[in-house]
This record gives structure tokens, sequence and C-alpha cells, in this order.
């Protein structure tokens, strides 16, 4: 089978998705595909491009931006090119972090507390409310992900500063508690038989500070631990919780779902990831693995699964 792996983009993420692109196209060039790997500049251009790949679908390694909102999918389904993940409006929800909140809350998955901050409602008010009462905030850009423009704060004085950080992403800065206790991801992956389930759960624990954009691709400033060490009903809800978020905004395939586990072991998830990272430190490839697939392995039941599906159904 010949695969066109999509990575690069024109998003702030793209230096995270060619390291992505270059994984994936090496794990599959390995587990036999017919492989080519393509620096995506605009879709228009691929598009016109396509025919000439004589390829049979694409794995899409790209993040944030087009390559993840949605518009990319949108556009393949239009031209009935086949395609990795998610569709359209699951891509969307998950860009959206607030809206994708919504739907995890009227599915019964709990968030942090949270508003919209624009350069022409900044919100400081509101988050000078949430620093006395929580102790701490995360300013982050209310799209994107790979924690690109993600500043948690103590201090009032330091709320622009963030602000500003996360506008140079988009105009929508999210503002929420910061919720004291440990990072976890949870991939979620749909079986054979269409049932969707939990990969196992890791736990991020990085050496220095929070898990910012440095402690995420710096190798060795980070601990992960999977399977996860929180106790069983912590792992169990987790699992619950990743599966219906992952539902909630009707992801196909699959998905990774990020929590905070509190201290006292109250689970919030804080968003899906419908294009999750595959670079030798990401999260997805670690899980798979300890559920006893290798990293081609977990790729190539990846393009089957997803080109199986009937994307005239949505």
């Amino acid at each position: 089978m010949r695969i066109v792996v999509l990575c690069g983009g024109t998003s702030p993420e793209r230096e995270v998705s060619l390291n992505s692109g270059r994984a994936v196209a090496e794990a599959l060039s390995q587990y036999g595909f017919d492989v080519e790997l393509c620096d995506v500049a605009s879709i228009s251009a691929f598009i016109k491009k396509w025919p000439a790949y004589k390829a049979d679908g694409t794995f899409i390694a790209l993040h944030g931006g087009w390559g993840e909102d949605g518009r990319i999918q949108a556009v393949f389904d239009a031209f009935g090119i086949r395609y990795t993940g998610s569709g359209p409006e699951a891509c969307m929800l998950s860009m959206d972090k607030t809206a994708a909140k919504f739907a995890f809350t009227a599915a019964g998955v709990p968030v942090p507390q949270g508003f919209i901050a624009t350069r022409e409602d900044d919100g400081a008010a509101r988050a000078e409310k949430f620093l006395a009462e929580f102790g701490g905030i995360i300013v982050k850009p209310n799209g994107g992900g790979s924690t690109v423009g993600v500043t948690r704060l103590s201090d009032i004085s330091d709320y622009r500063a963030a602000l500003e950080l996360a506008w140079r992403s988009e105009k929508r800065a999210l503002v929420e508690e910061f919720i004291a206790g440990e990072e976890v991801t949870v991939p979620v992956m749909e079986g054979a038989d269409g049932r969707t389930a939990a990969l196992p759960a890791i736990h991020i624990k990085p050496k220095v500070g929070f898990y910012d954009y440095k402690n995420k691709y710096t190798p060795g400033s980070t601990e992960y631990i999977c399977p996860s060490d929180f106790p069983e009903k912590i792992n169990s809800q987790l699992a619950e919780l990743a599966v219906k978020a992952h539902n909630a905004i009707g992801c196909r395939c699959y998905s990774r779902i990020d929590f905070r586990v509190s201290k006292s072991g109250a689970i919030y998830a804080l968003e899906a990831n419908t294009a999750p990272g595959m670079t030798a430190t990401s999260l997805v490839p670690k899980s798979a693995e300890a559920k006893g697939m290798s990293f081609g392995e977990f790729l190539a039941e990846i393009i089957k699964l997803s080109f199986s599906i009937d994307r005239s159904e949505r």
C-alpha cells in the first residue's frame, strides 16, 4: 500500500509536525508500506499534485492550523481522498478548546473552570478572582496544541504578558483555573469490532516546573510512567472518561485525551487531540507499546481502521 505522510504545514506547531512526519514515514516504511513524505505548504497545492502521487491514501501528521482543525479533512472528503483519524467536525471541535469543553460537560466529563480573553475584553478582573480562589491559573491559546503559548501564573502582574504570548497564535486566549495535582494523558482507539477503548494511561512527571513546551520536547526533561502508577480506581475512571470525551466530540479511529488529576483524586479533562504527536518523545506510541503494539504495528492499524470508515456517514 502506498501512503503519503502529510506533515509540516504553517502553524506554530510546524517543527513538531515535521518530526512526527519523519518518524511516521520511517516506521511505516520499515513495516512494509511504500511511503512518501510530504511537507504540505497549502491544501490547494497538495490537491493539484495528488493524482501524481498514485497513492492509496494519506497519513495526517499535521498538528495545529488547517491540518488539524477540520479544513484539510473536509477537502479530502470532497475529493474522495482517504486519510487517517477523525473527520472535519470532530477536528474542528477538538481545536476549539472551549467548544470541546462544552461537549465534554454535556457528556458528564468534568472540566476546569475557565473563560475566553480577547484584546477587547481581557478578563483581568475574573483572572484575579481565579488566582485568589485557586492559587494559580493557566493561560493558553484557545486553539492549537504542543503547549505552544501556554503560561502558568500565580501573580496577576504577569497576566498581560501571558495573554500577549497566547495571542501570538490566535485572537482568543483560554484562561483556566490551575488544577494542583498530576498531569496524565489517555490515548483512545477504536477496535476492529467498532468498539472504542482506552489504551494505558500515561502519568506525566516533569522533573522541573510544569509540562510546558521545553519539558514536552526535550528528551530527559520529563518522566513518563506507562501504564500509570495511579490507583486502579483512578485508572479505571480515566479510561471511562477518555472514551466519553472521545465520543462526545465524534472522534474516529484514535485520539488522545489530556487530563489533570487533583490531589484529592478528582479528574478534569483539558482537551482532545485528533492528530497527536508521533515523535520519539510522543505519548501515544508509548501507550501503544505498553499495550504490546510496536510503533509500526500501531500505525498500520490506524491506517486500516481509518480507511475502512465510510466518511459519507457523518
